[in-house]
């Protein structure tokens, strides 16, 4: 796994370069700028894009809108000492693959990488109950004229949900006992009826929206 780490606080760029070099994952680059850090991930095309939220000039959430809009798919994971609604919230929406907290076990980020590494997408578990407030708390708000989810088949509902659970195409296809390449058409037109970006963006509409808990019961 190649990793990019962006983060402003050199001692702990440094530390943490160094912890996960230990688990044998490569930190390719490593800068305190976000420009830089941008400039970086598009030149380098890491596995992994570990970022900072909070940083002087270009926050962290600027430089994953930046690279979102210019077209990149790599998966960008935030690592934070932020447990904010909004924070978490504007990332997922904005084509996060995970939400992590500075304050967890070396373990356990080295392995929510590899899980993110593999298609899944991890928020920390501190912040079930922070996700649950949003969704609680989105329901007050005034409905659609029009819910994009009408326009989904079943399967597609279907795919909707299991993404929704940070499952692969890989894995997906296989419960289903469908091909991969037939899963890809699949979240190509959810993503595309959905009008989104990513499959985290997907997966998080489903979830503000409590649409797989309606259908799975």
């Amino acid at each position: 796994m190649r990793v990019l780490l962006v983060d402003d606080h050199t001692l702990f760029r440094s530390g943490l370069e160094t912890l996960l070099e230990r688990h044998n994952i490569e930190v390719v680059a490593a800068t305190g700028d976000g420009r830089d850090g941008m400039r970086l991930a598009l030149e380098i095309q890491p596995d992994i894009v570990l970022l900072d939220m909070r940083m002087p000039e270009m926050n962290g959430l600027e430089v994953l809108r930046a690279l979102r809009n210019s077209g990149m798919k790599t998966p960008i994971v935030m690592l934070t000492t932020s447990n904010e609604e909004r924070d978490l919230v504007e990332c997922l929406r904005n084509g996060a693959q995970g939400y992590l907290l500075k304050d967890m076990e070396p373990g356990e980020l080295v392995n929510a990488l590899r899980d993110i590494q593999s298609g899944r997408t991890v928020v920390a578990p501190e912040l079930t109950g922070v996700l649950a407030r949003v969704v609680q708390g989105d329901s007050a708000e005034p409905e659609r004229q029009e819910s994009p989810f009408s326009e989904l088949t079943p399967r597609e509902l279907e795919i909707l949900c299991l993404l929704a659970e940070g499952q692969s195409n890989k894995v997906i296809a296989r419960n289903l006992g469908i091909s991969d390449g037939t899963v890809k058409l699949h979240v190509k037109a959810v993503l595309r009826k959905l009008n989104v970006h990513s499959r985290v963006e997907a997966a998080v509409m489903a979830v503000e929206q409590n649409l797989c808990q309606k259908e799975i019961g």
